[in-house]
């Protein structure tokens, strides 16, 4: 299928690795002229290189989304290299649950408030800087494509992963009260909602390598995914990358304020 993406300017938050990184290599493989975004330079740079390589259009960019300052000067320049951005994905986030390479997970009433900043800057306030930052050109060209991406634990709330949820939840009202007031502009706003995603950023057992067969916590996560179950495997970037790029395109133009679960059936609203 012709997703008709070809020449658009997107924009890919936190695609240094893992999910993002592939969501940028399905927009390249679409022909679309892809921004690879990264807290990392080298992460970034890497990407976009092996974009190019491959014979897409890319340039990293290095810049900390929870900072409205370098996100707009980062969309600067990529309108100046590569045009206005029309495609926004905000993948950008930190999973409350990763710290250090460790699993935590700690009711409300145990957390240090100072904490609440590590998950609400990143994954809030990285969502609303990058749209704030892109939103007016879109309205100008009355073209765009938001797609944010969030957690089931936002739709579902999730057990000792409260102020994580709370920051998924609130991209989630965020997108679909933004979808109400750009439409008229035929901008589209939707999210995307993942289960457990194995990719390399991540340690066992949820990282690339793990196998269900092997790991008895990964074999008890797949009882919460029926297609999961079926499949042998939880989420990879790839699931996600496919639904991100047609809602990305023309194709889902009628599709807007909408949150599509690409979580193996771990939830079914």
């Amino acid at each position: 299928m012709d997703l008709q993406i070809e020449g658009k300017v997107a924009l890919v938050t936190g695609a240094g690795q893992g999910i993002g990184k592939e969501i940028a290599k399905r927009l390249a493989s679409e022909g679309a002229k892809v921004a690879v975004n990264d807290l990392f330079h080298d992460r970034a740079h890497a990407v976009a290189e092996e974009i190019t390589r491959g014979g897409g259009t890319s340039i990293g960019f290095q810049s900390d989304v929870t900072q409205i300052a370098q996100v707009q000067g980062m969309v600067e320049k990529i309108s100046s290299l590569l045009g206005p951005v029309e495609i926004l994905v905000n993948n950008a986030g930190v999973p409350a649950e990763i710290r250090s390479g460790q699993m935590k997970r700690t009711v409300f009433v145990e957390t240090d408030p100072q904490s609440w900043k590590k998950d609400i800057d990143p994954n809030l306030y990285g969502c609303l800087n990058c749209t704030y930052s892109v939103l007016r050109s879109m309205i100008e060209k009355k073209e765009g494509k938001i797609i944010n991406i969030i957690s089931e634990a936002g739709r579902l709330g999730e057990y000792n992963l409260t102020v994580y949820s709370g920051t998924k939840a609130g991209i989630l009202g965020f997108s679909k009260a933004l979808a109400r007031e750009v439409g008229r502009h035929a901008i589209n706003v939707n999210c995307i909602a993942l289960g457990a995603t194995a990719h390399e950023g991540l340690k066992p057992p949820l990282n690339i390598e793990s196998s269900p067969d092997k790991d008895p916590l990964l074999q008890k996560m797949l009882k919460s995914y029926p297609i999961g179950m079926g499949l042998g495997r939880i989420g990879r970037p790839w699931d996600v990358a496919y639904a991100v790029a047609f809602l990305a395109s023309p194709k889902a133009c009628f599709i807007t304020g909408q949150c599509l679960g690409v979580s193996g059936g771990y939830s079914m609203v």
